[in-house]
């Protein structure tokens, strides 16, 4: 027993219990994957047969460690234990039971890209509109299906299904669904989500086959049980039935994966499955500082639906949790690059020491390029870098051509994008005779009679130069936001993607969305006189530039969604945009259960932090062109405000009139499943209390006036619409290009351009 003395009571008691229903509830950074490794080691040495036992896990990456591990433990023998994914393991079982459900042994497992294919001739078969029936959609709804073990049969005779259906004007999803699996079947191929269903329909059909394994598998262990779907608990459920020898380890709190399925009630309700089970709490966190963990606990602790624990850290109290204020969400990027920088410089750390979280991906725009600015290295992770996403690039190389027409690559790209009927063969005649003319193509487009005599060209390709000519013309009349979204309306690419009504169709068009609106900040901004797309274009070319590093151990600032950052660990983290109706997200604000994801999806965050973690939120964001005012997060009034030191000098825009404030103990009222957001008091309200995460906005003066500046002098008290009080501390340049110094009482100093600067002059003293 000695390899167990490094493990804490409750670690080792849970290691030790090797018979019967277990359940580990595994706090955030109590452990987890060591306990598994000691556990499954465990049962080795207690003269468990390896072949014997399974353990299930979500990710490739967890069940190789965890091998390794358990090598340095029990020797060779760790060969024998069946470890994987939920996927690797069932298509090893398929590989061997295939025939019984009419599947060859060497059958194909389809990606999404080969699904996505079969499902595009399908709809072209059929003569469906690939907009209403987009592929995207289409392929949710049957793995949605599968995963819930509807087959094709039972999808059609469902009525509740088909009124689903019929409703949303896609009446033929059942029909495309029954094609889709006897293709599928016919080309003897499973997609990914087939190697659970068909699993389930093995089990289910083939008595003999379930107690075959069912006495295989002798003792099971689950890794990250409370992210299991229905699918996934069913097969357990079964191969478990005969020794109920089965140990699921997670944590409920960590629960975030609703949209993929995973249904949080499978760990909740575990216990009435197995009365006689026997459960163990890891609750030290040995990952955090006390204040991080109490940080945690005192969010999850408003989550109605969990299994209770205390988790704790031995660690020192550790720095408290700065929340920051921006004005808006490129100040937000602005303020986290500074801090980042400071940190590092004072601290000594590398890039690597820190993260940077958010909630959608269309936030990482901000921060990139504030980043850039300060010539932080930095890498997205789980994603490609907001400059590098298709949609992002299909829009920029409209600009582009715009500018340059010579741009080959860009034209290319953009020729048949949205469609427009240029097929590829028309595409490589133009480009055939670009070569053979010794011209650029785009002059063969403006030009195709010259260039291409006798050949028959779509009225399009005319039709796609003299569209490219008339944004030439907005681009250089109009500011760089009036062109851009001209570009993007009337090349078709803005409609195309609003047409997509899948999740992946939403984000790209919110992507869109994000670099308009950084767009229409630099259109409005006061500190530089020329403000086209073209001067825009040259401001963003280094960002679009890759680094193509692979090395994941490279020393950069991590980027991600909250999402993609479950598992992992940084000694510093950023958790950015705190602010209603983004995190929490608005489709989650009319159901307690998503309200309580979400709230998990914030846990999630905030223990990621190692020593230190910040928090911010913007107090205005740019939405469709739109500039918004933004309320900070609900989750913010959930903290206990003696873990929080408070940085709240930015300000709100001058249009949010009013100051807004919320008790922490009464700040929603809750009916069942709803939460009903209480009216902004007016600005006749008490003062805010100095603890509170919700400051006072700058309110304009009723007799703000713009100033002639001409003669403004260093000392001169003045106002701005946006930042408030200020002092002008120096001035420079010549007129009309002076530029001020000016330190403002709530945001600190600032630069401004007088020209631009719009100020009232308050006094000269």
């Amino acid at each position: 027993m000695d390899y167990l003395e490094g493990l804490n009571p409750e670690q080792k008691a849970a290691v030790k219990q090797i018979s019967g229903p277990v359940m580990i509830i595994a706090g955030a950074g109590s452990g987890k994957t060591r306990v598994i490794t000691f556990r499954v080691a465990h049962l080795v040495r207690s003269g468990v047969d390896s072949f014997n036992i399974l353990v299930l896990t979500f990710t490739n990456k967890a069940s190789r460690e965890m091998r390794e591990r358990i090598t340095k433990l029990v020797g060779p023998e760790a060969k024998n234990i069946w470890m994987g994914t939920f996927h690797s393991v069932f298509s090893k079982i398929l590989r061997v039971e295939a025939d019984k459900i009419g599947y060859p042994n060497n059958f194909t497992i389809y990606d999404t890209d080969d699904s996505k294919s079969v499902l595009r001739a399908i709809l072209k078969e059929m003569n469906l509109d690939d907009k209403l029936y987009s592929v995207n959609v289409v392929l949710n709804r049957i793995s949605a299906a599968k995963n819930n073990l509807v087959s094709w049969i039972e999808y059609q005779k469902n009525d509740q299904i088909q009124a689903d259906d019929i409703s949303s004007n896609r009446p033929m999803l059942g029909t495309i669904y029954q094609n889709y699996v006897q293709r599928c079947y016919r080309a003897g191929a499973m997609d990914f989500d087939d190697l659970l269903f068909k699993t389930n329909e093995l089990l289910k059909l083939y008595p003999d086959v379930l107690n075959k394994y069912q006495h295989k598998f002798k003792y099971l262990m689950v890794d990250e049980y409370q992210d299991t779907n229905f699918s996934q608990y069913l097969i357990v459920k079964k191969l478990a039935a005969v020794n109920e020898n089965i140990c699921v380890v997670g944590d409920d709190a960590q629960s975030i994966y609703a949209f993929r399925g995973a249904n949080i009630q499978n760990i909740l309700n575990f216990e009435k499955d197995y009365p006689d089970l026997k459960i163990f709490k890891l609750e030290q966190n040995y990952r955090s500082t006390q204040n991080i963990v109490n940080v945690a606990n005192s969010i999850i602790a408003n989550n109605k639906e969990q299994l209770k624990k205390n988790v704790f850290s031995e660690k020192e109290n550790g720095d408290k949790i700065k929340v920051m204020r921006a004005y808006s969400d490129n100040e937000e990027g602005k303020l986290v690059a500074e801090a980042i920088v400071h940190e590092r410089t004072t601290k000594g750390l590398k890039w690597n020491a820190f993260a940077i979280l958010y909630r959608t991906n269309a936030q990482s725009r901000s921060m990139e390029e504030a980043l850039r600015k300060l010539g932080t290295p930095y890498k997205i992770y789980g994603g490609l870098s907001f400059y590098q996403r298709k949609e992002i690039k299909d829009l920029i190389a409209y600009f582009r051509i715009t500018f340059n027409p010579a741009d080959e690559e860009a034209l290319k790209r953009v020729i048949n994008y949205p469609r427009r009927g240029i097929g590829d063969t028309t595409i490589d005649k133009i480009i055939v005779a670009a070569d053979q003319n010794q011209v650029t193509p785009w002059e063969v487009v403006a030009d195709p009679t010259r260039y291409l005599p006798g050949e028959r060209i779509s009225s399009s390709v005319s039709a796609f130069s003299m569209m490219i000519q008339g944004f030439q013309v907005i681009a250089r009349n109009k500011s760089a936001y009036e062109a851009a979204l001209h570009i993007a309306q009337h090349s078709g690419l803005l409609k195309d993607l609003y047409e997509d009504k899948s999740v992946e169709g939403l984000n790209r068009y919110e992507n869109i969305q994000e670099l308009l609106n950084g767009i229409k900040e630099f259109s409005e901004r006061e500190d530089i006189e020329e403000k086209g797309l073209d001067v825009f274009m040259q401001d963003i070319a280094l960002l679009t530039n890759d680094d193509n590093d692979k090395n994941k151990d490279a020393d950069t600032v991590s980027l991600m969604t909250i999402h993609s950052s479950k598992g992992l660990e940084f000694p510093q983290v950023y958790v950015v945009g705190l602010e209603e109706n983004l995190f929490p997200s608005q489709m989650s604000l009319n159901s307690r259960t998503d309200l309580e994801e979400e709230r998990r999806l914030f846990y999630v965050a905030v223990t990621r932090a190692q020593s230190k973690l910040t928090i911010s939120y913007a107090t205005s964001r740019f939405k469709f062109g739109t500039l918004i005012n933004c309320e900070p997060s609900r989750f913010l009034d959930e903290i206990d405000a003696q873990y929080l030191d408070l940085d709240l000098t930015a300000k709100q825009p001058a249009n949010n009139v009013g100051s807004l404030h919320y008790d922490e103990r009464s700040a929603w009222s809750r009916t069942d499943d709803k939460f009903t957001r209480p009216k902004p008091k007016a600005t006749t309200a008490p003062p805010v209390k100095t603890t509170s995460i919700l400051a006072k906005a700058h309110v304009v003066s009723a007799s703000f006036k713009v100033s002639d500046t001409s003669n403004l002098q260093v000392g001169m008290q003045v106002e701005h619409e946006r930042f408030g009080f200020g002092k002008v501390i120096s001035l420079e340049g010549n007129k009309p290009d002076v530029k001020a110094t000016i330190f403002f009482k709530e945001i600190g100093q600032k630069q401004l351009l007088l020209k631009f600067a719009k100020l009232s002059i308050v006094t000269n003293n």
